[in-house]
């Protein structure tokens, strides 16, 4: 008997779903370690965890490669099951191999990392746990998917087979709904970034009217004072409504900025982009955050230290 023939579709088909599993199984994990970092911060590694950029990106890709793998596995066992002989296709064969195989050695270098942490004597925190049990769960169900259809299960239990894609389909989604409890609704992401953009452009005109000061001896009447077109100084706005941020001269030496924000956050980022990990602290005293802000019209006090920041006229060699 002549041996199935690979078609152009075979090919295919089998080739995009084992991108879209290995592409949605890394998105996955990836992206239950940056729930787990943001559950079990490590102050060691990091002052803060910002992971919305890296979250944003495998929740996209979830979203996205999710419904093409199931999609793609239902066209594959509807020719199988109209064509049993497209069961001995090499590139099947070859494809469940190369992905248990992959997956087999996926879960011993897990193991093998778990084992050597240990014996090396440094804390297995729960975080670290939770990273190695969350692979070898997640590779071991797929390992075992995959050795059931080498096997033939998923042929003979087709009922099954749609249970376990329904399954697989509500575990994704649980997972990127959860994201939005940490990141926030797209709306808010956008809010927080503005707000970040917000405390930016602050420390901006904050370090424009000391230099002003310390160029003139006195602080500017205005904003529009400290602009200056010769070398590129330029007032920026609110990123939102285009309008001028508040300042006001509160003494000789001080002065006043105010701005208004969408959400509470502070210098390290908005609440839903980044989560502090440990206060800034210097010889065990911790330095409190001078942009911590909440929502609405918040303002910033600030007084500049002559002895700090010199006027140019005295520190110019003469």
């Amino acid at each position: 008997m002549d041996k199935p023939k690979v078609t152009p579709k075979d090919f295919f088909l089998w080739i995009g779903s084992m991108v879209a599993l290995y592409g949605g199984i890394i998105a996955f994990i990836t992206l239950l370690f940056d729930y787990i970092n943001y559950a079990f911060p490590n102050p060691v590694t990091n002052l803060y965890y910002s992971g919305s950029p890296s979250i944003s990106y495998e929740t996209a890709t979830l979203i996205v490669l999710t419904p093409v793998l199931l999609i793609l596995m239902r066209l594959i066992r509807r020719d199988i099951a109209n064509d049993p002989s497209r069961r001995d296709i090499w590139i099947r064969r070859w494809a469940l191999f190369v992905t248990l195989f992959l997956a087999g050695v996926t879960i011993v270098i897990d193991l093998i990392v778990l084992v050597n942490t240990y014996l090396q004597g440094e804390d297995i925190t729960a975080g670290f746990l939770l990273k190695v049990l969350a692979v070898f769960l997640v590779v071991g169900l797929a390992f075992l998917h995959f050795l059931a259809d080498l096997r033939g299960y998923w042929q003979r239990e087709p009922a099954k087979a749609k249970m376990v894609n329904w399954a697989v389909g509500a575990l994704v989604l649980v997972t990127i709904v959860a994201g939005f409890f940490i990141l926030g609704t797209p709306q808010e992401l956008r809010e927080g970034k503005q707000d970040n953009i917000r405390v930016q452009d602050l420390q901006s005109i904050q370090w424009q009217v000391v230099n002003y000061w310390q160029q003139k001896e006195k602080l500017p009447a205005n904003l529009l004072e400290v602009a200056d077109p010769i070398s590129n100084t330029i007032i920026p706005v609110d990123p939102q409504t285009k309008d001028q941020y508040e300042f006001a001269v509160t003494g000789p030496l001080s002065f006043r900025l105010c701005a208004t924000f969408a959400r509470e956050g502070s210098s390290y980022g908005n609440g839903s982009v980044a989560r502090p990990m440990s206060p800034v602290a210097i010889n065990g005293k911790e330095l409190p955050d001078n942009w911590q802000h909440g929502e609405g019209r918040t303002c910033f006090e600030r007084t500049i230290d002559p002895q700090r920041y010199p006027p140019y006229s005295k520190t110019r060699v003469q």
